[in-house]
């Protein structure tokens, strides 16, 4: 999940929100007897879910597990369709379709060309590992406070398609004192979180704004109302990726709204050796066919 250090970059500003949901999965609607669990193993139970997600973030950031995969974004102006390798020295992306269709010749040759700096380039990379990396820190950051940020409630089972799940619902927590403003956004957060009891992973959280919020010292603002959710899924070998995530939010920047209304779907999950470089990852995808279609994968 490149920064913008330069000016507020809307990504960087809505960060905050979406670590708080970057380790959530799979539902379904079937529902079981509830079995209830005391407010001392509700918390406990969460606590050792986000601990385990806190170390899979960890391994995720060092691509201890890569994965290639395709991203399909969908937003009220723009879909578009690209195909993605992790590495240790970071994610490299390849644009293949934009609004459902292949890329014209022109904006082939331009994507040809991008990967050829950065193979060319190898600084261009690196910066953008700085960035990945510092966004990881941010999400690490959001991890460790998540228990004590919010009070958890447990609300009865679910079935979802690992098996069944623990429901739990969240508000914040009125004794949680936020260290900085990206974790100050948690304080107007309240949702639903999903618990896998057996592998203890977190695979459903939704949650929306409760009220409107300043960050970014005033200069930035989320307004009421806004949500997001996002579903993980077991991808194959234990290890877990997102796989879809929907955000609706307007975030006001130096007076000025913009909405942002999006869904991104992750599929087609394929394990990678440990060590593919990110110039392996730029043949892989160079080799790819310009339709954007599924063969040559």
């Amino acid at each position: 999940m490149a920064g913008m250090p330069a000016k507020l970059d809307t990504v960087r500003i809505l960060l905050p929100l979406l670590c708080l949901v970057a380790w959530a999965g799979l539902w379904s609607q079937g529902q079981t007897a509830p079995q209830a669990l005391s407010p001392a193993q509700a918390q406990a139970l969460v606590a050792r879910a986000l601990a385990t997600e806190s170390q899979a973030a960890h391994d995720l950031s060092h691509a201890a597990h890569p994965m290639r995969y395709r991203l399909h974004k969908a937003s009220p102006r723009l879909t578009s369709t690209k195909e993605i390798v992790e590495t240790r020295e970071g994610d490299v992306a390849r644009l293949l379709e934009i609004n459902g269709q292949p890329l014209s010749p022109q904006d082939e040759q331009h994507e040809q060309a991008r990967l050829q700096a950065l193979i060319d380039n190898p600084s261009l990379q690196q910066h953008r590992k700085q960035s990945e990396d510092s966004d990881a820190a941010r999400a690490m950051k959001i991890l460790r406070v998540l228990p004590s940020a919010f009070l958890y409630e447990f609300a009865g089972t679910g079935a979802a398609a690992g098996g069944t799940v623990e429901k739990f619902s969240f508000k914040p927590n009125p004794q949680f004192s936020p260290p900085d403003f990206e974790t100050g956004v948690l304080t107007a957060m309240a949702g639903e979180l999903w618990i896998d009891p057996v592998q203890e992973r977190v695979v459903r959280l939704a949650g929306n704004l409760q009220q409107d919020k300043e960050i970014a010292l005033g200069l930035a603002e989320l307004d009421k109302g806004g949500w997001i959710e996002i579903e993980q899924a077991d991808v194959g070998g234990h290890q877990w990726r997102i796989v879809h995530m929907k955000l609706v939010m307007n975030t006001r920047i130096l007076f000025k709204r913009k909405p942002s209304d999006s869904v991104q779907e992750y599929t087609d999950f394929v394990p990678l050796p440990a060590g593919t470089t990110y110039k392996q990852a730029i043949e892989m995808l160079r080799a790819l066919p310009a339709t954007g279609s599924q063969a040559g994968r």
